[in-house]
């Protein structure tokens, strides 16, 4: 059963690391006893995220309710024959995450099947639960059963979650409406994205993470500069994306390359470690 765990830990890396260099990056910040939950629940949002993104010529809402079903009957059993389920559920269980963070998660990711365009409501609920329950999972691990360090960091992670996947809207708008049809911008017109709208939801976005930081300060040592390092990473990515116009969003992604992900990685360690935050 251990070189099942293990397996099963090993695929959720891989799929982090083949998925996303930032998270990657971000991880082999934190104390190395949370990199494996953390890659684990990583594992399990890419894979629910790609059946919806990416498993196009299947019927992907009857596969999603399948991944439901598997999820939730994995956390129940303490197994699944699925080695990013098994490594999920095992995290759910030792940190007791709330289930229902993951049915808000899962519930999210049924929308992009449907949503083509959001409301203000459809637009808070997608963010919600795409995004800050997961940020509220990684926070139950942070805390390891400290329910009160939980309950006060609670809505700072929540705004750092809103914030992360805000400029991931941005900065993905052309591959959302070109590939699949979406603009998750309540009112937003994709052929009229103006000025002023790209103006208004940054301002959204650098209040998000003004509310974010005070609980960034507060995180414990093991994973603080973890998070503070993606915080300065999508800090400078929305930093680039406000140099560029409307129009230019439309057109291209605006990217932060390797070489200056590191940079930031070097210059985040001095001031985390001097308290210059």
């Amino acid at each position: 059963m251990e070189l099942f765990n293990q397996v099963s830990l090993k695929v959720s890396q891989n799929i982090t690391s083949s998925y996303s260099t930032s998270f990657t990056i971000g991880i082999k910040t934190l104390h190395k006893n949370l990199h494996d939950p953390i890659y684990s629940i990583y594992g399990f949002v890419r894979v629910a995220d790609e059946i919806v993104d990416s498993f196009h010529g299947y019927n992907k809402a009857e596969l999603l309710q399948r991944f439901k079903t598997d999820t939730f009957l994995a956390i129940k059993d303490g197994i699944s024959t699925n080695p990013v389920l098994h490594s999920f559920q095992k995290v759910v269980n030792k940190y007791n995450i709330d289930l229902l963070l993951i049915d808000a998660f899962l519930k999210s990711m049924e929308m992009d099947l449907h949503n083509k365009s959001f409301n203000s409501h459809a637009y808070n609920e997608y963010i919600y639960g795409s995004a800050e329950v997961v940020g509220l999972m990684c926070l139950k691990v942070f805390c390891n059963g400290d329910e009160e360090a939980y309950l006060s960091l609670k809505e700072p992670a929540r705004k750092l979650g809103s914030a992360f996947q805000k400029v991931n809207f941005l900065r993905d708008m052309k591959s959302d409406f070109a590939e699949r049809g979406r603009v998750y911008f309540p009112g937003v017109d994709f052929d009229f994205f103006t000025e002023s709208t790209k103006k208004s939801i940054e301002a959204e976005i650098e209040q998000d993470f003004i509310d974010a930081l005070d609980g960034i300060k507060k995180l414990p040592l093991e994973a603080g500069f973890g998070v503070y390092v993606a915080y300065i990473y999508y800090k400078a990515l929305l930093k680039k994306i406000k140099k560029v116009s409307a129009s230019s969003i439309k057109d291209s992604r605006v990217r932060v390359p390797n070489k200056e992900k590191f940079a930031l990685l070097f210059t985040s360690w001095f001031k985390f470690r001097l308290n210059y935050l």
